[in-house]
């Protein structure tokens, strides 16, 4: 059954693209908060569906420590769940990703119309250049920033290197850093078919303080306490 229902989920995951984002493509004469409601739908649907097909729910610990300004996110990753369940957590917020997504055709447009910050991978300097740029003009809008400090998805009980572009941005922006942990990959891995039946823990974290602050401490704050946390979490299974 396990099977059947995540070979069910990823035939309809799939198969709203083609029919969900040339409706979301009709929104870009909307202001951008509008378009970022409504296609922010689409993920609120497909976890609507993993949680009454795949019986995979999730919980979020730690609400009480988002901040009242515009923050930037810097969270683990682990899997393909926290790009859709993160749209339905936090406030309205811009991803930072690699440029190639926005050029596939449809999915990429749709994401296209919700403003990430779209760097060049492998453009070193540049690329930060981008992300401060970007990212102090969206905290600036009230619009929040989320990045993935290890630059890809991670497995569980395993670690990336934190690259420091997030608390780069923190820094000159003297916005404050909110971490997050969560074990989403212990219940759809990485390149994983199976969406194992359970309750996701995301655990938001006490806001960090970025004023005064060297990028150097703030990313190694951030990932204390990130990685700390998920020692809790995954001792659990």
């Amino acid at each position: 059954m396990l099977a059947l229902r995540s070979a069910l989920f990823n035939v309809i995951m799939w198969t709203s693209i083609p029919l969900y984002a040339p409706l979301s493509l009709l929104t870009f004469a909307f202001p951008p908060p509008a378009r970022y409601r409504f296609i922010k739908q689409w993920a609120r649907f497909h976890i609507w569906l993993l949680r009454h097909l795949c019986r995979l729910d999730y919980r979020v610990e730690g609400r009480e420590n988002l901040p009242d300004e515009a923050a930037v996110i810097l969270s683990k990753h682990q899997s393909a769940w926290e790009t859709l369940a993160y749209q339905l957590v936090f406030p309205r917020f811009s991803w930072v990703l690699k440029r190639e997504l926005i050029w596939i055709p449809l999915f990429g447009w749709a994401l296209a119309l919700q403003q990430p910050i779209a760097i060049e991978r492998g453009t070193g300097r540049r690329a930060m250049e981008q992300v401060i740029k970007q990212g102090t003009s969206r905290l600036a809008a009230g619009v929040w920033v989320l990045i993935f400090p290890e630059g890809t998805r991670i497995a569980p009980r395993q670690r990336g290197r934190y690259r420091i572009g997030g608390a780069v941005l923190a820094s000159a922006s003297g916005h404050p850093v909110v971490p997050v942990a969560h074990n989403a990959g212990t219940y759809w891995p990485r390149r994983g078919f199976i969406k194992q039946p359970g309750v996701i823990r995301v655990v938001i974290g006490p806001a960090i303080e970025t004023r005064g602050r060297k990028p150097e401490e703030i990313i190694k704050l951030a990932e204390a306490w990130i990685e700390d946390t998920m020692k809790q979490l995954e001792s659990e299974h």
